[in-house]
């Protein structure tokens, strides 16, 4: 999801259910809805809008990623303390998602979204006013609280707004307004940082300006009447896919983890081994890992759940070599085809991972499943990097990156070890099935 991206359109997507805002009494298709839902230039206007908002939301709380090392020389800390602040963003994350989704199941998408919108535009305005470091550590915990309570509602609003009804598109939509925020946060902050005057307020005044028609597109969402009562996700792992969820989960962990590598250290990496003070490039950097994943997504849209992981994780191992090849022979030229495998490992990894744990989901227990799995992965982006962050302060930026990815690579061959025993046991069982029946 900064930094992540909202899962819960391609949960949807590939579970074939449909996350909704707010649920009422009446399907979408009755006469009594309201008719300016219904496809239309209207409905065309507010789906296309809602998409805005949420491209929008994504930027805003990826803009921090090519300024931190900026921050560290005005404010005097270390890269530790940019992965605590990279963390914080995601404590705060995890809990407003649990807490916002049924929550404007209860009382309606625009009783949760207006004021989402209200504290992201306020932690856009505590980075432009921050005196100190502890500004910043406010600054994400209020990003955090307001991608978290508007990422799942929005998600749900483009599923119910789009026009003829078509869930694929929105989800399609969703992916790439999501991953269009995480590129275009660090692209955007590194042009004007690098290129505009007052590098650490005008990426976060643009921000603000920019959520002003966000805020009106969410006013003019449909009012619906719900029929839910608000009661908290408590995330669960039923007992018949916990293998499954062990698996996926873990992949989609370290695949993950490495999307919180670039939001945080490799911007700095890329200026170290670049000798270039152009905070564009390595925006730029993270713009193009993130690209390469959503491409993957889209190609590897459809196809077997294992093989995504399978590929995927293999994919991943070989940019994250690569990328600790990349420090030690000071190469930029492979940092960059680095980030490009990897970006593309992460992607199969991530979209394996998610259509497995959908397909194994009771339907039942769907919500909660899911709820789990962003938990898990949200915790792949904030808990790894704080740990490449101790380690910077003893060993260095470079070393500690190439420690990352070396422990990271490892990780995947194994858990793709268990994939592959885990697929032969399951051909073994049913090629014997036949001849076991035949016997009986």
């Amino acid at each position: 999801m900064e930094e992540w991206m909202p899962l819960d359109r391609l949960a949807a997507t590939h579970s074939g259910r449909t996350p909704r805002c707010d649920r009422q009494a009446e399907p979408s298709g009755s006469p009594n809805m309201d008719p300016e839902a219904r496809p239309g230039p209207v409905g065309r206007w507010r789906f296309w809008a809602a998409a805005y908002a949420l491209l929008i939301l994504l930027t805003g709380t990826n803009l921090p990623t090519p300024l931190y090392r900026g921050y560290e020389a005005r404010f005097g800390f270390s890269s530790l303390v940019v992965t605590l602040i990279f963390a914080a963003y995601v404590v705060a994350l995890i809990p407003s998602l649990l807490v916002a989704g049924p929550l404007s199941d209860a009382i309606g998408c625009r009783k949760v979204l207006l004021p989402a919108v209200a504290l992201a535009a306020l932690g856009s305005v505590v980075f432009a006013l921050a005196a100190d470091t502890g500004w910043l550590f406010a600054a994400r915990i209020l990003q955090g609280l307001a991608l978290g309570a508007a990422s799942g509602p929005l998600t749900a609003s483009l599923a119910e707004l789009e026009p003829a009804g078509n869930r694929r598109k929105a989800a399609l939509v969703s992916t790439v307004a999501s991953v269009g925020g995480l590129g275009l946060g660090p692209m955007l902050a590194g042009l004007l940082a690098q290129y505009a005057p007052a590098p650490h307020v005008l990426p976060f005044a643009v921000e603000i300006v920019l959520l002003v028609p966000a805020t009106a597109v969410i006013i003019s969402l449909p009012a619906t009447r719900s029929v839910a009562r608000w009661r908290p996700r408590r995330p669960e792992i039923p007992a018949t896919m916990r293998a499954v969820f062990a698996t996926s989960g873990t992949a989609s962990f370290l695949a993950f983890a490495v999307i919180g590598l670039f939001l945080t250290l490799i911007p700095t990496y890329v200026a170290t081994l670049s000798g270039s003070k152009n905070l564009l490039l390595g925006g730029a950097a993270v713009a193009l890992m993130l690209a390469c994943s959503v491409i993957a997504q889209l190609v590897g849209y459809g196809r077997p759940a294992r093989t995504l992981e399978l590929i995927g994780l293999s994919l991943l191992a070989t940019g994250l070599v690569l990328l600790a090849l990349a420090g030690g022979l000071s190469s930029l030229t492979l940092l960059l085809v680095a980030t490009v495998v990897a970006g593309i490992g992460q992607g199969l990894a991530f979209l394996g991972g998610l259509t497995a744990v959908n397909q194994a989901a009771p339907a039942d227990r769907h919500a909660d499943v899911l709820s789990s799995f962003y938990v898990i992965i949200y915790l792949g982006v904030g808990l790894p990097v704080i740990g490449v962050g101790f380690l910077t302060t003893v060993a260095g930026l470079l070393t500690a990156v190439q420690y990352f990815a070396g422990v990271v690579a490892l990780l995947c061959v194994t858990v793709l070890i268990v994939l592959v025993r885990a697929r032969h046991r399951t051909s073994v069982i049913a090629s014997s099935a036949p001849s076991d029946t035949a016997g009986d």
